[in-house]
Order: structure tokens, then C-alpha cells, then sequence
């Protein structure tokens, strides 16, 4: 039987399968394995980790905990809760429309955190100002119709993480600061610091930065402090602002003061840190990386909710959930009749039901005529199973948005 478990319940004799910490970069600790030493315990216990899983039967067991089962029902119901409540965000106009636009900020902003990466890495200054007109259009965009950027935040490249990671995040964080009313000008800041966010990986040495498998304690060390790297880069640049500088400060930072650089604690974490700590672990579990694979958008939300609290904020968490919504523009979801939909358009009174574009049958294994569909519409009897990977099934979503 596989059960959560806190920390605080582990002992020499269990068996770890599931160490729950697709928040954490790729440290040096496996992901499964028969504990046999209290060293390894504390090391875990020193990573921030609360809860886990382990496997009792190939183990010893425990009364503390909830079985898999339990977890996986507590998450959905709490998933549903979320998906009661109205979206905050409503577009103005159609995805169509901003699409075009989109893309080409999408396009621009690649080029320009690559561009200021390499620049940085020979010792050439931020320039600021580039990243403020990009975070104007990218705010502008988002007031139009947030799900056009987002949604070209899931289609991701091989080889490019650091990159659209660092653009994503200027999108989430400009959907998020918008739908908690931030000022235009504080919007734009907390975008500016999600964009240069990862800066200071540029002050990290190259063999650790793209070591394919697991660091070691010591390069782990070294992994950590890109955050503090990033302040120091952002506070000698002009023009930057210090609302900006905390958001690339304190992205991983965690509520029980498990985080870093600063082991910083609930209310000392600003509240722009919280947000950008919680799009920083959404885009980072929903991407494909060397150490794990990425989760489809609603399994990443459920995480999300069982990280708050101990992580993360709970109520921002909420709060991100109801802006994106649990399905979010983009997402690929298996229905009850066995085709597959790319959601085109959340529906404004309950997000379960959201409008998605059909166009392959998994009973087949094959496209069939597309169709747009209503989920919340009286006549339809479809409803959704779950969200699903588009690379299980090869479908490019971009070409059905």
C-alpha cells in the first residue's frame, strides 16, 4: 500500500517510493529507495520535505498518514471546490485576435532573455529599460486576453528550459498580479523581476547548470545560489526597482522557512515573492526536464494544492488556481466519449465545464472532424475524465487553438 506520510514519521526500515518534491531542483537524492540510515532521513528532513510516500509493502509500515487513494480523493475534492467559483479573468476580446500578437511578444521575449543571459555571462549590464517596454506589451496583451500568452507557455522546445521558463513566468505573473487588481506599474514590475527572475544562473558554472542527472550535495549548493546571484545582478543595474528585486530574491522561499537564500518565514516572505514562489513551481513541474516529466496543467494545480500551507501561500494558491483555471486555455483532456479536446475558452460560471475543440477519438487512435463544444450547454452530455499529456497521443496543440 503506498501512504503519505510526514516527515516526522519516517524511520530506518520504510521504503521511500515517492519523495513529492517535483518542487525541487534536481538534487542528489533518489526518488525511491529503502531507507537504511537516520543520515539520509535528516537529509531529506534538510531539503525542505514534509510529507511523502512510501510503499508498505516492501516496508515497514506506520499509523500515521493517508493512503495514496485518500490523498488522490482529498486533491480532487479540493480541485472541485476550486473549480466551483466563477473565473476572475474575462477576456475582451477573442483568442484568435490575440493570438497573432501574441506570438510575436512571445517570439521577442525569447530573443531577449537569451540576449541578456549571454550578455550578463561576459559582464555586460542588464538593460532594464528592454525588459520594461516587454513587460508593457506583455501586460498590455493579458488586459486584451490573458489566455493567449499562457497558453504559448505549454508549447515548449527541447533544449530551451532557462529561456521560455524565465518568459513564462512574466506571463504568470502578469495574469496573477491582474486578477488581484496590482497598479499598472506595480503589474509591470513584478513582471520585469519574473523575466529576469533566473539571472543569476548565468553566474553558475555550466557543468552543474546542464548536468543531465543528479547534482551532488556539493553542486546543489552551488544550484542555490543563483537566487541570491540574481538579487545582487539586479540591484547594481539601473533603473531597477525594489519591488523588482524581490520577486527574483525570494522565488524560493517557502511559508515554513524550508526555502532559500534566506530561510525567510510566512509574512517575511513579501507577497510578491509568494506569487512568483507559486508560478515558479507550476511552470517548473508542468515542463518536461532531465529529472522528471512533466504533469499536465490540473495535476500540477492539485500539487499545488497539497504544497500549500507548507510551501506555499494557501490563499494565493487559491487565488492563482481561480485566474488560470483548472483547465486551463490550451489544455489537452480526455472527455466520456473517448475524444480528445484542447480547452479554446473557460466558461465564466464554473470551470469544470469549460469550451474545448474535439478532434481525436482514443478508441481509434485517430483524428476525426473537428468540433467546437460547449461542455456547460444544456444539450451536451459530454464531461471530462481528465487532462492528458499531447505528447501520449503526438497531437500538436497549437495547431487546434
Amino acid at each position: 500500500m503506498i501512504k503519505r506520510i510526514p516527515i516526522d514519521a519516517l524511520k530506518v526500515g520504510m521504503y521511500v517510493s515517492d519523495l513529492n518534491s517535483d518542487w525541487i531542483p534536481h538534487n542528489n537524492l533518489k526518488k525511491s529507495g529503502y531507507i537504511r540510515r537516520e543520515e539520509v532521513i535528516e537529509k531529506i528532513r534538510t531539503l525542505g520535505i514534509r510529507e511523502l510516500y512510501i510503499d508498505t509493502s516492501r516496508g515497514l509500515d506506520t499509523q500515521d498518514g493517508l493512503t495514496r487513494r485518500e490523498v488522490d480523493d482529498l486533491n480532487t475534492l479540493m480541485l472541485e471546490e476550486a473549480g466551483e467559483l466563477a473565473p476572475i479573468m474575462k477576456p475582451v476580446i477573442g483568442l484568435d485576435e490575440e493570438m497573432r500578437v501574441a506570438e510575436k511578444l512571445h517570439q521577442e521575449a525569447l530573443g531577449l532573455v537569451d540576449n541578456v543571459m549571454k550578455d550578463v555571462k561576459v559582464g555586460k549590464a542588464v538593460d532594464v529599460s528592454a525588459f520594461e517596454e516587454l513587460a508593457d506589451g506583455m501586460v498590455d496583451s493579458i488586459f486584451r486576453n490573458h489566455n493567449a500568452l499562457s497558453c504559448l507557455g505549454r508549447i515548449r522546445e527541447k533544449d530551451a528550459y532557462l529561456m521560455e521558463h524565465s518568459v513564462n513566468l512574466g506571463v504568470l505573473m502578469s495574469v496573477f498580479g491582474k486578477s488581484i487588481q496590482l497598479p499598472r506599474d506595480v503589474l509591470q514590475q513584478a513582471a520585469v523581476g519574473a523575466l529576469l527572475h533566473d539571472i543569476g544562473k548565468t553566474l553558475i558554472p555550466d557543468e552543474v547548470l546542464h548536468k543531465p542527472g543528479k547534482l551532488t550535495d556539493k553542486e546543489f549548493a552551488v544550484m542555490k545560489k543563483h537566487a541570491e546571484f540574481s538579487r545582487q545582478l539586479l540591484e547594481k543595474s539601473e533603473g531597477i526597482t525594489p519591488l523588482t528585486v524581490k520577486v527574483a530574491a525570494e522565488h524560493h522561499e517557502r511559508m515554513d522557512g524550508t526555502g532559500y537564500p534566506q530561510g525567510l518565514k510566512g509574512e517575511q516572505i513579501s507577497a510578491y515573492g509568494r506569487m512568483a514562489a507559486i508560478v515558479d513551481v507550476y511552470d517548473a513541474i508542468t515542463a518536461d526536464r532531465c529529472y522528471h516529466k512533466g504533469m499536465p496543467p490540473t495535476e500540477a494545480i492539485k500539487k499545488l494544492l497539497e504544497w500549500s500551507g507548507h510551501h506555499l501561500d494557501r490563499g494565493l494558491v487559491h487565488h492563482f488556481i481561480r485566474c488560470i483555471g483548472i483547465y486551463p486555455v490550451g489544455s489537452l483532456v480526455l472527455l466520456e466519449s473517448g475524444r480528445l479536446g484542447v480547452v479554446i475558452e473557460a466558461n465564466e460560471a464554473d470551470q469544470r465545464l469549460p469550451v474545448v475543440r474535439v478532434m481525436y477519438h482514443t478508441r481509434f487512435r485517430s483524428y476525426i472532424k473537428q468540433e467546437r463544444l460547449d461542455l456547460a450547454h444544456p444539450k451536451c452530455q459530454d464531461r471530462i475524465v481528465k487532462a492528458v499529456d499531447p505528447d501520449d497521443y503526438r497531437i500538436r496543440v497549437r495547431d487546434f487553438l
